[in-house]
C-alpha cells in the first residue's frame, strides 16, 4: 500500500509527493490508511455483502455510527439513524431501512449534502458479494471528507449522508428526499459519490453539468493530482444507459429538483461481481479521487452563495 501524505500543512508554491501534487498550504486533517481502512472494513466477507436487514448489514451500520461519532458529527434530530420503511423487490413485504445522517454546523444555514450508499447485495449461493468500490468507496471518501471539515470548519452547513437502501431501488434517498429534516430551501445541491475507486484508464467522472451549467465552471477549476483525470458528462438524455442521472442516490434529489453532481467511474469487470472486493480496488487511484472530491466539495463551499 502506498500512503500518501496529502493534505499536510505546507506552504509551498508547488510541492510533488509521489504522484500527488499540492499547490496550496492546507492542514493535515485526515490520513490516507484511515480512508483504506473504511473500505477494508466495509467491504470484509463478515459483514456478507451488506444486504439491508442482515446482520452483515446491521454491524455496518453500527460501524458506521462509530466512525460518525468519533469523527465529531452532529446528529440532525435526535440520533444518526432516520428510519423508514420500504417494499423489497420482488415481494410485497415493507421492511425497515436505516439511512445514518450527520452534520457539521457552517456560518451559512444553506446546504451541501454529500452523500454515498452502504448497502450492497448481499450473499448469493454462498457467495459475498462485498460491494468494495459499490459503494464502500464512496462512504469511505465522505467519511474523509467529514474528518476535513471538522477541522477546517466549512462557511456552508454539510450534511453527510449513508443511504441504505440504493440498491433497491434508491429507497433510502428516496425516503430521505419526501421527509426532508429541514426545509428544502435550504439545500443548495447533493454531491453523491458511487463507485470512486476502480478505473483502469485513471478517468473519475463528475456528472450533473448539463442539467446545471453552473457547475461546471467551478468543477473546472478543482487541481487535479497527476495522474488522474477528471472528465465531465455521463449526464445526457440522448445517451441511454449512459446517462447516469437517475442511476444513483441523485436521482432521488434530482426528480424533487434539487441540483446534484454525482462523482463516480465507469462501469467495471468488477461491477456487482463478488470479485469487488476490497483487494481489487485501485488504491492509488482511489486516493487521488478523494483528494479530487474533497478539492471540489471545498470549492463549492467557497463559491456557492451564503
Amino acid at each position: 500500500m502506498k500512503r500518501f501524505p496529502f493534505l499536510r500543512c505546507l506552504c509551498l508554491a508547488a510541492l510533488s509527493v509521489s504522484t500527488l501534487s499540492f499547490t496550496s498550504c492546507a492542514q493535515e486533517v485526515y490520513q490516507p490508511n484511515q480512508v483504506l481502512k473504511d473500505v477494508e472494513i466495509l467491504s470484509a466477507d463478515s459483514l456478507g455483502g451488506r444486504l439491508p436487514n442482515t446482520p452483515g448489514h446491521a454491524k455496518a451500520q453500527q460501524y458506521l455510527v462509530k466512525r460518525f461519532q468519533n469523527i465529531g458529527l452532529k446528529p440532525v434530530g435526535t440520533q444518526y439513524q432516520h428510519v423508514f420503511t420500504f417494499t423489497q423487490r420482488n415481494s410485497a413485504t415493507s421492511v425497515p431501512g436505516v439511512n445514518l445522517v450527520g452534520m457539521i454546523p457552517g456560518k451559512s444555514d444553506k446546504i451541501i449534502i454529500v452523500s454515498a450508499h452502504y448497502d450492497h447485495v448481499g450473499t448469493r449461493d454462498g457467495k459475498v458479494f462485498n460491494g468494495a468500490d459499490d459503494d464502500a468507496s464512496g462512504i469511505g471518501a465522505i467519511l474523509a471528507l467529514a474528518t476535513h471539515f471538522q477541522k477546517q470548519k466549512p462557511q456552508h452547513t454539510l450534511v453527510f449522508v449513508a443511504f441504505d437502501a440504493e440498491e433497491q431501488g434508491l429507497q433510502g434517498s428516496k425516503a430521505f428526499v419526501a421527509n426532508l429534516p429541514f426545509a428544502k430551501e435550504r439545500i443548495l445541491l447533493d454531491v453523491n459519490l458511487d463507485m470512486v475507486s476502480i478505473s483502469e484508464k485513471n478517468e473519475l467522472y463528475a456528472s450533473g453539468t448539463y442539467h446545471y451549467p453552473a457547475f461546471k465552471p467551478l468543477l473546472e477549476q478543482v487541481k487535479v493530482p497527476q495522474g488522474l483525470n477528471l472528465r465531465l458528462g455521463h449526464d445526457r438524455p440522448e445517451q441511454g444507459h449512459d446517462d447516469w442521472t437517475k442511476q444513483s442516490d441523485h436521482g432521488s434529489f434530482h426528480a424533487a429538483n434539487i441540483p446534484f453532481i454525482y462523482f463516480g467511474v465507469e462501469d467495471h469487470p468488477h461491477y456487482h461481481q463478488e470479485t469487488d472486493e476490497f483487494r481489487n480496488i485501485h488504491q492509488s487511484f482511489y486516493l487521488k479521487a478523494v483528494e479530487t472530491i474533497s478539492q471540489a466539495v471545498q470549492l463549492l463551499d467557497k463559491q456557492l452563495p451564503l
